[in-house]
């Protein structure tokens, strides 16, 4: 360290520092966080558009040598997001001065034609290789954005490509990808790094993805990815404090919500990468004083939806939280409400990872549920649909859930962690191959009768045909329910308010224990 400093102090070296968020969903206000300590949950208070930006612009006062980048799903996820499709957050996001930003899998939650004016809007560059106008025939159309971005920092040049999921017409509802064609990074990643490193001359060379940790890592180890330095990951929350090392490059991921920031310091000499250093940085309100300027500006962009956003629908004495894998207590309530609400013999929640955790005031003993935490924990508001399917339809589309969060092949993970339910008990064991994972079944409390049929209730995923539900496809007598699920979930505040829900053994693992954090195991990597 002491031949770093002196290296620096003599200007042979410089310091470039990379700030790295990403999955904010736009949640605006300082929020409960989880974290794990001696095994146990700890709840701290973390986040918020104002912390963070006294957050960056206290790191760019200490090192002006920085890049601000953002990894994407960032204008949605919040009933202020959901309610302007995503152009309310934009000016919040310029206010903070971002240089370059890459769209997430939920930047399309709006439509095309919003994604690209949404990204427009943002003053810093936008980048994204795999994003293609669609067009009739078998041929990529042009690229929506730029792949690559240059940066020159203390004479040292920088080259950033982008990739999003090649996976999210699937992920999502497909209606939101319509005219949008992706492709893997192998399509295209080492024409770009040639043209960084040889028509730009690039010294360092960055991929900004949002593809999932898992799959990062996997990247990294591909032949095509020779000659990138960091990928600079998004889209599983996942909370990197220490980079993976792949075959050819290093991995990192800085968590979600505005809760951290990922700092990347490099010390380069003569084009030569000396030293490095990553942290991930809390975004704490103890530590950085709210900016007032970015309050006044949310607050004026808040304030047409205030009164509604702010209406109180409900209170909860347990925690609601959706960091768990395999069960949730804000998704056993979820899927409470559904059950009650239509009586089915079992409700189902897709796997949805956005929403930070709402946790009871200790001096009041509960929480208020406001309209504004339930477009967080439902930020579309689906219509509630049933169907009816077979005892082994239900067996098979379950395992097809399980590889698509457990897949040994990290390219075959669909994103998001497993559906959630109510009405069903399923154990498993995580680490069996594909078709064997599951143990048993039971519905309503006795085992699945693979050639009885069962009736289920879901959101209506729009542009799927009629007869798919939550990714059930050839189901019988499907019918849309006229209800939205927002209005459920208001009407069983009404009468259920306050709740309590906990994991009650839903879903229990062989191999894994309930509290499970993340799917990126087999490399050194924890949550924490």
């Amino acid at each position: 360290m002491e031949t770093k400093k002196l290296s620096v102090q003599n200007g042979k070296a410089h310091i470039i520092s990379l700030l790295h968020t990403t999955d904010i969903h736009a949640q605006l206000f300082t929020h409960d966080e989880l974290f794990v300590e001696n095994g146990k949950a700890v709840y701290k208070k973390r986040g918020g558009f104002a912390v963070l930006k006294t957050m960056i612009n206290t790191l760019r006062e200490q090192n002006p040598n920085s890049i601000v980048i953002d990894g994407g799903d960032c204008f949605q996820g919040s009933g202020l997001a959901s309610l302007t499709n995503g152009e309310a957050i934009v000016p919040l996001i310029n206010n903070i001065g971002y240089d370059l930003m890459l769209p997430g899998n939920w930047e399309v939650v709006y439509g095309k034609e919003m994604l690209v004016k949404d990204m427009a809007g943002y003053n810093g560059a936008k980048i994204c290789a795999n994003m293609f106008h669609q067009t009739n025939d078998a041929q990529n159309g042009e690229s929506i954005f730029p792949p690559f971005f240059v940066k020159e920092l203390a004479g040292i040049k920088l080259g950033f490509i982008g990739y999003n999921d090649p996976l999210t017409p699937k992920r999502q509802s497909p209606a939101y990808s319509n005219g949008i064609k992706f492709t893997s990074p192998e399509y295209n990643l080492e024409k770009y790094v040639k043209a960084l490193r040889e028509d730009e001359k690039c010294h360092l060379i960055f991929l900004v993805t949002h593809m999932g940790l898992t799959q990062q890592v996997d990247l990294a180890n591909k032949p095509f990815t020779k000659g990138v330095d960091f990928i600079l990951g998004a889209d599983t929350h996942e909370r990197v404090r220490q980079p993976i090392q792949g075959v050819n490059s290093k991995v990192t991921e800085p968590g979600a919500f505005g809760s951290f920031v990922g700092k990347l310091d490099i010390v380069v000499e003569d084009g030569v990468v000396k030293d490095q250093s990553y942290h991930l940085l809390d975004v704490d309100p103890e530590l950085y004083k709210e900016d007032e300027e970015m309050n006044v500006l949310i607050k004026k962009v808040r304030e047409p939806y205030r009164k509604e956003l702010d209406r109180v629908i409900g209170k909860t004495k347990s925690p609601l939280v959706r960091y768990y894998i395999l069960e949730t207590p804000m998704d056993n309530f979820i899927t409470d409400a559904i059950r009650w609400k239509f009586k089915p013999d079992i409700a189902f929640s897709n796997g949805f990872r956005f929403c930070p955790p709402l946790v009871p005031d200790p001096s009041k003993g509960y929480a208020e549920i406001t309209k504004d935490f339930l477009w967080s924990m439902l930020p579309v508001n689906s219509e509630a649909k049933q169907g009816v399917i077979n005892g082994k339809q239900l067996w098979d589309w379950f395992e097809r859930e399980l590889e698509n969060a457990f897949a040994k092949n990290a390219t075959e993970r669909f994103g998001g962690w497993l559906v959630r339910f109510s009405g069903m008990e399923v154990n498993i064991t995580v680490g069996n191959e594909f078709g064997k994972r599951v143990n048993y079944i039971k519905v309503k409390g006795q085992p699945i009768d693979l050639k009885k049929n069962y009736t289920f209730v879901a959101c209506e995923r729009e542009g799927d045909p009629d007869s798919t539900i939550c990714r059930h496809n050839n189901v019988h007598a499907p019918k849309r329910l006229g209800k939205t699920l927002h209005g459920v979930i208001e009407e069983y505040l009404a009468l259920h308010s306050p709740i309590s829900p906990t994991m009650d053994g839903r879903i229990s693992a062989t191999d894994a224990p309930v509290t499970l954090l993340t799917q990126s195991m087999g490399f050194d990597y924890e949550f924490r």
